[in-house]
């Protein structure tokens, strides 16, 4: 009996990883279905909306009527991913929006961009971004993501401290910017010029 109780517990991941539900925003058509297919290969269940209104709408924090009547278990969201340039409102609004939220406040968001500006990075991550991702997402970085999302570490009861901060992509590390090159390193690096 223990042995399939050891067994049972061992699968637990997998099972939680299929059921782990994305709400992905983004006003690009390929974006869309580029972030939906990374997803889907990752075992998410996804659900895409053209904008953050919509999202807002999907989510029931649009200030409608049909707040009161929203099932939240069928619709239950574990994690938002959203692009930062959108028109009407900008992932970083969304951001604001669902971080003031009392029910979804504590939901992980992910905001993507094509853009690897500093401040927009920053202000997003200081803002509540579980993580700020560069496009082309690529599936490695779904995959790092919504494993970091599994192991309960971006959501309610997981450290805060040990939430990532930026994706590898859109900050090189100060270690290997800084560090000094040696000679065959040099000569290599000179030969590719």
């Amino acid at each position: 009996m223990a042995a399939t109780a050891d067994l049972f517990i061992q699968r637990l991941p997998e099972v939680s990883a299929r059921e782990l539900h994305v709400l992905a925003v983004d006003d690009s058509h390929v974006d869309r279905k580029v972030i939906e297919r990374l997803l889907k290969i990752s075992s998410c269940k996804v659900t895409v909306v053209d904008s953050g209104t919509r999202a807002l709408q999907y989510l029931g924090l649009d200030g409608g009527e049909k707040n009161s009547s929203i099932d939240f278990d069928s619709m239950k969201v574990n994690l938002i991913m959203t692009d930062y340039s959108m028109p009407g409102m900008t992932g970083f609004e969304l951001l604001k929006k669902i971080k003031e939220s009392s029910i979804f406040r504590e939901i992980p968001v992910v905001v993507m961009s094509s853009e690897n500006i500093l401040t927009r990075i920053d202000s997003c991550l200081e803002e509540g971004a579980e993580e700020f991702l560069l496009k082309p997402v690529k599936l490695s970085d779904v995959k790092r993501v919504t494993d970091f999302i599994m192991r309960g570490e971006g959501m309610k009861g997981g450290k805060r401290s040990q939430k990532r901060r930026r994706s590898d992509d859109c900050i090189p590390s100060l270690t290997t910017e800084l560090s000094p090159l040696s000679p065959s390193t040099l000569a290599s690096k000179k030969s590719k010029l």
